[in-house]
C-alpha cells in the first residue's frame, strides 16, 4: 500500500509531474547538506538565484555576491507594504540587475519544489508545491483531496490566518499569487468556494479566491510535452510515494486536464507566469472612513486577461477600433489600467511612444476615474479645456520626471473642431490609444464631439468600455466603434463571484393601497397637477420615505449587517429634495443629497467618498451616481422613477457589487420598471443571439443462510455495477455529478452492506462467495461517498444559515415588524436565460450518447414544446425566468441521463455500440438476466465479434453473413454465464449487435 495523504497521490504528485510537462525541473530538497541551499528568512535559493541573475544580465556573480543582494533584498522584504517594494524590483531591477527577463523567456529558471518549510521563530508551514522563478519562491501551490469536507474554504481561512501573522511578513511579502484545489469542478451554484481551483493574490487580509475558466487552451497545449518517465519515477521516489505508480487512482489523477492541472497550465506556463509577474498585480490605496490608508493588492481577473490578449491580437492585424463588453462590476477600469501598461511596452517594442487617454462623457465620472487611476499608481492629468487638450495631443512623450505611467484624462465635450491633429503635428512614432468610458451614452456620432475625437488622430487606437451596449435601431456602439472585442456576461461574472444576483422587491400590498389614497387625495386638494409635482409634494414624500426608512432598518436587521448602505433614485430634483427634507424630519440615519446643482463638485465628491467609507447610510438621488459608481456596501436601491432602456441596467447594477458574504443585491420598485426590464431585456437578448450564434434497510441479522447471502451478495454487486469500483479517483468523479443525496445514501447503504456481508461470509467461512472487490477498497469507496453526503450537506448549512439568523434577528428586534413585500423576484438578465438556453440545447442535442433511449426522446420533445410556447424573442423576465427552470430541470435531467450512459460505456471500455445494445437488451422481452450479467455476457460477444472483424475487415460488408456469425459467440457467451436463451432472444440481440457495428461503420465511412 501507498503512504502518505490521499491528496498528495491523487493531486499533489500529479501536479508535481504535470508541471514538469510544461518545461519546469523537479528539484529534491534532500540534499541540502550538499549544495541545495536557501536563504531561510526568504526561501530564495542561491544557486538558482546566481545562475539566472549572471544569465539574465550577462554578469559572474558569485554565491558571496548573491548572499550580500539576498540580505539586501530582504530589508525591502521586511517593510508592511504587501511587499510593493519587492515587487517594484521584480519589475524593473535592483541596482541594475535584473532579477526577471521578461522578454527572452528562456533565460529564465523555471523549479518546482515540495514540502519548503516557511519558518519564522515558532512559526511553520510547508506548502504543497513552489513555484521558484529564478530561485525566487513568487508563488505556490495548496492542493487537498477531492470532497474534502470544507471544500477550500477551510484552506482559505487557515492560510489568511498565517498570512495575518506577522511573523511570516516577509514570506509574504515574497509571494505574489497563491493557488488553491481540491481538484473538483466549479459549483457555480454557490458563492463560498467551496469546489474546484482558484487563485489569489497574497494580503495580510481575508483573500478573495478568484475562478480561472480558459479561453485559449488550444495554445497552451502545444506547449505540453510528454511526460519525462525518468522525472516521474524521480519525483515518487522522492516523495517516498513510488508505490502508487502504476495504481489506477494514480493513472486517472495524471490527466492534464484535471482541474489542478488545468490551472496549473493557465496560470504558470511559462509565458502566463511572466504576464502575471509583469501585468498581472496591480497595488491599489484605498483610505478607510477614519482617513487611515491601506494597501490592497490585486491580480487580475481571468475576463481581463483574455480581454487583453484579444486587445493585442486585434492591433496585431491591424484593427485599432472596437468594442469591449464586458458587464457592469466586472472591473472595466481595472482593465483600462492594465492595459496601459500593456500597450505601452508592446509599443515600445515597435520603437513607439505610447500616449493614453480615458475619455468619459461627465465630471463626476473624471473625478472616479482619476481616484481609481491614481490609487494603482498612474500619474493622471487631466485636461481641464480646449486649448490644453491642443498641446497635450501635440504633444511628444511624457511630460512627467516621476517614473510613473501617465493617462490624459478627457470629457468627451473637449473635442472641438481646433483639437484635430494637424498634418505638420503628426509624428508617426507616438500611439494614442483611447479608452472610451461607458461607451453607450453621449457617443452620438450625429454630433460633434465624436467626430472631432475620431478626426482627433486617425491613427488612434479607440477601446471602446461598456457594460450595456448601445444595441438596435439607430446608432449603436458595435456601428461606431467597431466590433467586439471580447465579451463577457452578466451570468458569467455572477458564475465567478464578481457580481451579485438581483432581487427586486415590489412594494407592500397596505402601502400601495396608502400611495392610492394620497393620490386621490392630492387630486381633490389641487385638482389635475402633473405627475412630478404629485411625487414630490410632502404629503407623498412623508409616506414613501415612511415605508423607506422602516424597510432599510428591517433591512439592516434580517440581513444581519448594519453596515449596509442605501440608495434612493427619484423622480425628480424637486422630489429629492423633499425625500432629503422629509429624511431630516424622520430619522437618525445620516443621509446625503447629490444633485448637479447642489454644492459644488468637491462637496458631490466628499459625499460620494464618505458613503464608500461608511460614513452616511443613505444618498438621495435624481440622474447622479446611477452609472459608474462603485460603492460595494450599496445592497438596498429605492426605484422611484422609470429609467428607460440601457440605463435602467446601468442603474439597477450600482446594488450588484460583492460585498461581504451577501448573495444578493436589492431593488425595492416604486416605478413598476417591469415592463421597461422586459423591454430591455429582449434587446439583449437578440444581441446575445447574434453574437454567440446559435434507505434500503441495512442487514442486522447474523443468522443468515448461505443462499441468503448468496442472493445479497448479488443485489449489492448489482447496485455498485455502474460504478468504478476498481478506481477510486474515477469512482469520486462519478459521484461527484451526483446531487441527489438519496441515490447517494443508497449507494452508501450498498457499500455498507458489502462490509457486513463481507463480515458473515468470514464468520461463516463461505470463502466461495467471496466477489471479487476487496475489502480494504470497499472501506475507501464509502468513505469517499460520506464526504461526498458531508459536502452537500455543508453547502445545504451554508445556504440555509442566513436564512435562519435573518428570521432570528428579526424576531429578535421588533415584534411589530410587520412589513411584507407583494413580491420578491429575481431580475433575470437575457444572458442567464441565453445561456441556460445554449447549456440544455447541448446537454440534449450534442452530448447524448444514446439519441434512440426514450427518455432522450422525452427530453427532446419536452424542450421542442418549450421553444413552442412563444416566440422566444417576445419573452418577459417573467416568463424568462419560468423557462430558465424549466431548461435547467431538463438538463439536470439529460445530464443525470448522459452521465449514467458514460458510466455505462465505461464499463465496455468506452465502446458506445456496446451500452446501448446493453440498455436494449435489459429493457427488453429478452433480457437476458441482470446488469452485470448482461454485462459479462456482451463484453464476451464483444470480444470475439472484434476479434473476428479485426482479422476480416471485409466481414462487415456482408451483412447477412455477419449476423448469422454473430449467433454462436451469443449462444457460447450465454451459456459460460449459465443462462439459458431460446432462438427469439439469441436473434433480438445478434439484430441489437449487428445494428450498432453497421450504424457505427456508416458513421465513419
Amino acid at each position: 500500500m501507498a503512504m502518505g495523504r490521499p491528496e498528495d497521490s491523487r493531486v499533489k504528485i500529479p501536479a508535481l509531474a504535470h508541471f514538469t510537462r510544461m518545461g519546469y525541473s523537479y528539484m529534491s530538497l534532500k540534499g541540502k547538506d550538499s549544495g541545495v541551499a536557501y536563504d531561510a528568512d526568504t526561501n530564495i535559493f542561491f544557486d538558482l538565484f546566481r545562475n539566472a541573475i549572471n544569465q539574465i544580465n550577462n554578469t559572474d556573480y558569485t554565491i558571496s555576491d548573491v548572499r550580500k543582494i539576498v540580505e539586501e533584498l530582504k530589508v525591502k522584504l521586511s517593510n508592511d507594504d504587501h511587499g510593493r517594494a519587492f515587487f517594484s524590483i521584480l519589475q524593473d531591477g535592483f541596482d541594475g540587475i535584473r532579477l526577471i527577463d521578461f522578454t527572452e523567456a528562456d533565460k529564465n529558471n523555471y523549479t518546482i519544489v515540495t514540502e519548503l518549510p516557511y519558518v519564522n521563530n515558532d512559526g511553520n508551514f510547508r506548502p504543497d508545491i513552489i513555484v521558484l522563478l529564478n530561485g525566487m519562491p513568487l508563488s505556490f501551490v495548496e492542493v487537498k483531496r477531492q470532497n474534502n469536507r470544507e471544500g477550500i474554504l477551510v484552506e482559505r481561512d487557515r492560510m489568511t490566518r498565517r498570512f495575518a501573522n506577522p511573523i511570516y511578513r516577509r514570506f509574504v511579502n515574497l509571494t505574489q499569487f497563491t493557488v488553491f484545489s481540491n481538484n473538483n469542478e466549479y459549483d457555480d451554484t454557490v458563492i463560498a468556494p467551496i469546489q474546484g481551483a482558484f487563485y489569489a493574490s497574497s494580503n495580510y487580509g481575508k483573500m478573495f479566491f478568484s475562478k480561472f475558466r480558459e479561453q485559449r487552451s488550444e495554445e497552451l497545449h502545444r506547449g505540453i510535452q510528454p511526460l519525462d518517465k525518468g522525472v516521474e519515477d524521480f519525483i515518487l521516489k522522492d516523495t517516498n510515494l513510488i508505490a502508487i505508480k502504476g495504481t489506477p487512482e494514480y493513472q486517472s489523477s495524471m490527466n492534464p486536464d484535471s482541474p489542478t492541472n488545468r490551472i496549473i497550465t493557465s496560470l504558470y506556463s511559462r509565458e502566463r507566469l511572466l504576464f502575471f509577474m509583469k501585468y498581472g498585480i496591480c497595488y491599489k490605496e484605498t483610505t478607510d472612513k477614519n482617513g487611515i490608508k491601506h494597501i490592497e493588492k490585486h491580480i487580475m481577473r481571468y475576463p481581463q486577461i483574455f480581454a487583453t490578449f484579444a486587445i493585442r491580437d486585434s492591433l496585431a492585424k491591424g484593427v485599432k477600433k472596437g468594442v469591449i463588453w464586458h458587464t457592469q462590476g466586472s472591473g472595466k477600469t481595472a482593465l483600462a489600467y492594465s492595459n496601459v501598461k500593456f500597450l505601452k511596452d508592446y509599443y515600445q517594442r515597435n520603437n513607439q511612444i505610447a500616449k493614453f487617454y480615458f475619455i468619459v462623457d461627465r465630471l463626476d465620472l473624471a473625478t472616479q476615474a482619476k481616484n481609481e487611476f491614481e490609487a494603482r499608481g498612474l500619474l493622471v492629468e487631466i485636461v481641464d479645456s480646449k486649448e490644453e487638450f491642443k498641446n497635450n495631443i501635440s504633444a511628444v512623450g511624457e511630460s512627467n520626471k516621476s517614473g510613473k505611467i501617465t493617462i490624459n484624462l478627457v470629457n468627451i465635450q473637449k473635442f472641438s473642431n481646433d483639437t484635430v491633429v494637424q498634418s505638420a503635428d503628426y509624428n508617426v512614432n507616438i500611439q494614442r490609444v483611447y479608452f472610451m468610458d461607458e461607451a453607450h451614452r453621449s457617443y452620438n456620432p450625429q454630433g460633434s464631439f465624436l467626430a472631432n475625437l475620431m478626426a482627433s488622430d486617425r491613427n488612434a487606437v479607440m477601446i471602446a468600455l461598456t457594460g450595456t451596449p448601445l444595441i438596435g435601431d439607430g446608432f449603436n456602439t458595435k456601428n461606431i466603434f467597431g466590433n467586439y472585442i471580447h465579451k463577457y456576461y452578466y451570468n458569467q461574472s455572477i458564475a465567478d463571484g464578481y457580481t451579485l444576483k438581483l432581487i427586486r422587491e415590489e412594494i407592500e400590498t397596505t402601502y400601495r393601497t396608502m400611495m392610492q389614497d394620497t393620490l386621490k387625495e392630492l387630486e381633490v386638494m389641487k385638482g389635475s397637477i402633473s405627475k412630478k409635482d404629485m411625487y414630490a409634494h410632502p404629503k407623498f414624500v412623508s409616506a414613501m420615505v415612511e415605508y423607506i426608512l422602516k424597510d432599510f432598518h428591517n433591512s439592516r436587521i434580517s440581513l444581519g449587517d448594519d453596515t449596509i448602505g442605501a440608495m434612493v433614485v427619484c423622480d425628480s430634483s424637486e422630489q429629492a429634495r423633499a425625500v432629503t427634507e422629509e429624511l431630516q424630519k424622520q430619522t437618525e440615519f445620516s443621509y446625503a443629497l447629490v444633485l448637479h446643482d447642489e454644492g459644488t463638485k468637491q462637496d458631490r465628491r466628499d459625499i460620494q467618498d464618505d458613503f464608500k467609507k461608511a460614513k452616511i447610510d443613505i444618498l438621495v438621488v435624481y440622474n447622479m451616481l446611477l452609472t459608474g459608481f462603485d460603492a460595494p456596501r450599496l445592497k438596498k436601491q429605492y426605484l422611484c422613477r422609470m429609467i428607460k432602456a440601457h440605463n435602467l441596467l446601468q442603474t439597477l447594477t450600482r446594488v450588484n457589487r460583492p460585498y461581504k458574504d451577501f448573495q444578493y443585491g436589492f431593488v425595492v420598485d416604486f416605478a413598476n420598471i417591469k415592463n421597461e426590464f422586459d423591454k430591455t431585456n429582449k434587446a439583449y437578448f437578440e444581441e446575445l443571439e447574434a453574437e454567440l450564434g446559435d434507505e434500503v434497510q441495512n442487514y442486522s441479522d447474523i443468522f443468515k443462510s448461505r443462499e441468503e447471502i448468496e442472493t445479497d451478495l448479488e443485489d449489492v454487486k448489482n447496485q455498485l455495477f455502474l460504478y468504478n469500483t476498481n478506481n477510486v479517483v474515477e469512482f469520486i468523479n462519478q459521484i461527484n455529478q451526483i446531487d441527489d443525496k438519496e441515490q447517494l445514501l443508497n449507494l452508501r447503504r450498498a457499500l455498507e452492506n458489502y462490509k457486513l456481508l463481507n463480515n458473515l461470509i468470514k464468520l461463516y467461512g463461505f470463502d466461495d462467495l467471496y466477489i471479487r472487490f476487496d475489502v480494504e477498497k470497499a472501506l475507501k469507496l464509502l468513505a469517499e461517498v460520506n464526504n461526498r453526503i458531508a459536502t452537500i450537506n455543508f453547502k445545504q448549512q451554508l445556504e440555509s444559515v442566513d436564512d435562519v439568523s435573518s428570521v432570528l434577528n428579526t424576531a429578535m428586534d421588533q415584534i411589530d415588524f410587520q412589513f411584507r413585500k407583494i413580491k420578491d423576484e429575481e431580475l433575470v438578465i437575457a444572458d442567464t436565460f441565453r445561456d441556460s438556453l445554449e447549456k440544455t440545447r447541448k446537454e440534449i442535442v450534442e452530448r447524448s450518447l444514446d439519441p434512440k433511449d426514450p427518455e432522450y426522446i422525452d427530453l427532446l420533445d419536452e424542450l421542442k414544446r418549450v421553444f413552442k410556447k412563444k416566440n422566444i424573442e417576445e419573452l418577459t423576465a417573467d416568463e424568462m425566468k419560468e423557462l430558465t427552470a424549466k431548461l435547467d430541470g431538463l438538463r439536470k435531467r439529460a445530464e443525470r441521463k448522459n452521465h449514467a450512459d458514460r458510466m455505462l460505456s465505461a464499463k465496455y471500455n468506452g465502446d458506445n455500440k456496446y451500452m446501448r445494445t446493453h440498455k436494449r437488451v435489459m429493457a427488453s422481452s429478452s433480457s437476458l438476466a441482470n446488469d452485470m450479467v448482461t454485462h459479462k455476457i456482451l463484453m464476451k460477444i464483444k470480444e470475439k465479434a472484434d476479434e473476428k472483424i479485426a482479422h476480416n475487415q471485409n466481414l462487415l460488408d456482408n451483412e447477412p453473413f455477419f449476423i448469422l456469425s454473430l449467433q454462436p459467440f451469443i449462444i457460447n457467451a450465454c451459456k459460460e454465464q449459465n443462462v439459458s436463451v431460446n432462438l427469439e432472444q439469441i436473434t433480438f440481440i445478434d439484430n441489437c449487435i449487428a445494428q450498432e457495428y453497421f450504424i457505427e461503420r456508416n458513421w465513419t465511412a
